[in-house]
């Protein structure tokens, strides 16, 4: 099964050389378990943009979709065989990369 791991930086600031180090051991211990999909940061949502075509005219609107002290800075998708292991590589994941991480099944 596939999960979302969701890293939430609540504005400490960028990556240190520490987390950024210990990020790219814990990616390449994911791929050397079999549990790597795929992974990526992201950047600070101030040059989001929303656009919400359900009307049938697309509204755009500039910055990020809701105001929030908290926000999505990177993800890893992995492949675990169900949500304990998942929970336990986000738990490591969490301590490399020093920011909370929210685990989500795939549907």
């Amino acid at each position: 099964m596939q999960y979302l791991m969701s890293v939430i930086d609540d504005g400490t600031g960028p990556d240190t050389p520490t987390e950024e180090a210990a990020i790219d051991a814990f990616n390449e211990r994911l791929r050397s378990l079999g549990h790597w999909v795929f992974a990526g940061g992201l950047g600070s949502p101030d040059p989001a943009t929303v656009i919400d075509n359900r009307g049938g005219q697309a509204v755009i609107t500039d910055g990020p979709f809701l105001e929030s002290k908290e926000y999505l800075a990177g993800f890893w998708i992995i492949e675990a065989p169900d949500l304990d292991v998942a929970l336990r590589l986000a738990a490591e994941g969490s301590s490399c990369c020093n920011r909370k991480v929210e685990v989500r099944p795939f549907l």
